[in-house]
């Protein structure tokens, strides 16, 4: 089961309990807001770990630093609402990875208590919460050079569906395709490191049937795609 919940605003959540198995609860984000869950986000820096820190501390354009804060300060209140804990006490690890069993697999809590990913773009951020593993994206409609430059990395199937539509409708259906691959790839916790070939998740209007994981689209602003996928 997919629950999907309204926008994370300004007050502090009520989330209930956490998910358990399969069942999957996502909250969407503006990043622009100047205060989330009950916290400001021009303070949220002292609410992160070191980790988080420095890479807020790297992001030398405003809005991508804002974007990082409200998405990241998101996650840990929602963490802390979840495991009854307040958000700077939310310990964040790394898995192995999947493909060298390297520390830098997908983010998890210590202990494992609950599985989450977040994704932003724009000013729009997603963020899930299960009891698998669970991946999430949402993805703002590319323009033509984009749509140019990933194309030909995608499944074959997926070049000729995208391939067979017109200018206007074939960005929307990219938007689509990637939320869909990189829900399923962030779920898996290998990222981009072996491509984006596989799954084949396809265009249509739903997405294809992808084994071991159930993938559906989410609903989202005009002008993006969101997906969530969550091992079956």
């Amino acid at each position: 089961m997919i629950e999907y919940m309204n926008q994370l605003g300004g007050d502090a959540p009520r989330t209930g309990t956490a998910p358990e198995g399969a069942a999957v609860a996502v909250w969407s984000l503006d990043t622009s807001l100047e205060s989330v869950g009950g916290h400001e986000v021009a303070a949220a820096v002292a609410l992160l770990d070191a980790g988080e820190q420095e890479r807020a501390g790297k992001l030398l354009r405003p809005a991508d630093r804002q974007r990082y804060l409200a998405s990241h300060l998101a996650l840990r209140v929602l963490l802390g609402s979840y495991l009854g804990q307040a958000p700077e006490q939310v310990l964040l690890v790394r898995e192995e990875c999947p493909c060298c069993g390297g520390p830098h697999g997908r983010p998890a809590v210590a202990g494992g208590a609950v599985h989450f990913s977040l994704s932003h773009s724009g000013d729009v951020a997603y963020l899930a919460f299960a009891g698998v593993p669970v991946g999430v994206d949402v993805e703002e409609t590319p323009g033509p050079d984009a749509v140019a430059d990933v194309m030909p990395l995608l499944h074959p199937a997926e070049v000729a569906e995208l391939t067979a539509l017109p200018e206007p409708a074939r960005r929307p259906a990219l938007a689509r395709v990637w939320s869909r691959k990189e829900a399923c790839l962030k779920a898996e916790g290998t990222g981009l490191a072996r491509g984006v070939t596989e799954p084949y998740v396809g265009s249509a209007a739903a997405p294809a049937s992808v084994p071991g994981w159930t993938l559906r689209d989410l609903p989202a602003p005009a002008g993006y795609a969101a997906a969530v996928a969550v091992r079956a």
